[in-house]
């Protein structure tokens, strides 16, 4: 039987009666990607059609359990966020439980914190509480499975909001007990309008050619690009192409094409130390110049089953860098499997 919770000052009452409310004032001091996180379903820069299809559950009163999924940066904390205020209204906190399950993710969090919050009910209140679980996919696999008896068990006061970026880490019984929605990379012309406005609001100083490689380097990743311009506002006077690359530690696409002609038509050691100063001297890695490469891959002049090894064996080069080999023994072979591309082209 759920029982009544009537006390304001426990810690599963959210904020509400302790600590300092945030004054207008202190909204400045805050990163850009929460001083301009969207406070309403309408704000939101995407997934209409999510977003739509949720504020008809909630104006029937029918939410469901959700399961949101998809890369970073994408809107999903915001959207649940966005719901809980149309549920709930400013005063929300106290009727949502926000975890991060990354820190929070072993099965005595499940036992305690969510269990004790789901089996309570408001006392004043009719309507179910919400529990949002932020990257729920670094969740053990106890902790998902004493989380799927908690689902069924307090569906009539609580839904739950299960958020993570790989959904294949979510147990099947977890992912049918909810309803999932697939949050894909922002298109880069919603990207640039929230980022225009952010950046009339700030008035940043920041050139065209700043701004497309702003927006390359975001990768639909809202949240990537707010970080990479606040840095770089904080960082220069006049943000261009060459302060993205420099603040991030980005290659920059003259060093990525200069790498490629000297593995293309220089002999294995001036290349090998072409590209072994151009690593030093900018602080490159050998991980970011690979990913850079492969958009260079569909410009090069060679056959096809040329180009075809050439990215087979850059992809297995990538992984052993992921396994933690040696980068300057990765150069190598990233520079003879250039070399042996070259050959292939040659003898066709």
């Amino acid at each position: 039987m759920a029982t009544m919770d009537i006390d304001s000052s426990s810690p599963l009452a959210g904020n509400k009666g302790k600590g300092k409310q945030l004054m207008p004032g202190d909204k400045d001091n805050l990163p850009w990607v929460e001083k301009y996180r969207p406070e309403k379903l309408e704000d939101l820069v995407s997934h209409e059609d999510i977003t739509s299809t949720i504020e008809t559950f909630i104006d029937a009163n029918r939410l469901p359990h959700l399961l949101f999924y998809g890369p970073p940066g994408t809107g999903k904390t915001s959207t649940i966020l966005a719901c809980a205020r149309k549920l709930y209204g400013p005063n929300h906190k106290s009727m949502v439980l926000e975890l991060n399950a990354s820190d929070d993710r072993g099965i005595d969090v499940v036992r305690e914190q969510i269990k004790n919050f789901a089996s309570t009910r408001k006392i004043f209140s009719s309507g179910f509480k919400l529990i949002v679980l932020d990257e729920a996919d670094s969740m053990t696999s106890a902790a998902q499975a004493a989380l799927r008896r908690v689902i069924e068990k307090y569906t009539k006061n609580v839904r739950f909001c299960i958020i993570c970026n790989y959904v294949s880490k979510i147990i099947p019984a977890i992912q049918s007990r909810c309803t999932r929605f697939r949050f894909a990379p922002l298109e880069m012309d919603q990207v640039e309008a929230r980022l225009d406005h952010i950046i009339q609001e700030e008035n940043v100083n920041i050139t065209q050619d700043g701004k497309e490689a702003l927006l390359r380097l975001s990768n639909g990743d809202m949240r990537r690009a707010l970080n990479i311009l606040q840095a770089c506002h904080a960082a220069f006077d006049r943000i261009d192409d060459t302060a993205i690359y420099t603040c991030t530690g980005h290659p920059h696409p003259k060093d990525i094409q200069r790498i490629m002609d000297t593995m293309m038509n220089d002999d294995f050691t001036t290349a090998y130390s072409t590209v072994d100063k151009l690593k030093r001297e900018n602080g490159l890695a050998l991980q970011d110049i690979i990913s850079e490469l492969i958009f260079y891959f569909e410009m090069l002049e060679v056959p096809t089953h040329a180009t075809v090894y050439l990215l087979a064996a850059v992809a297995d080069i990538e992984y052993r860098l992921s396994c933690g080999a040696t980068e300057k023994v990765q150069l190598g072979a990233l520079i003879g499997t250039f070399k042996m591309a070259t050959d292939i082209a040659a003898r066709n």
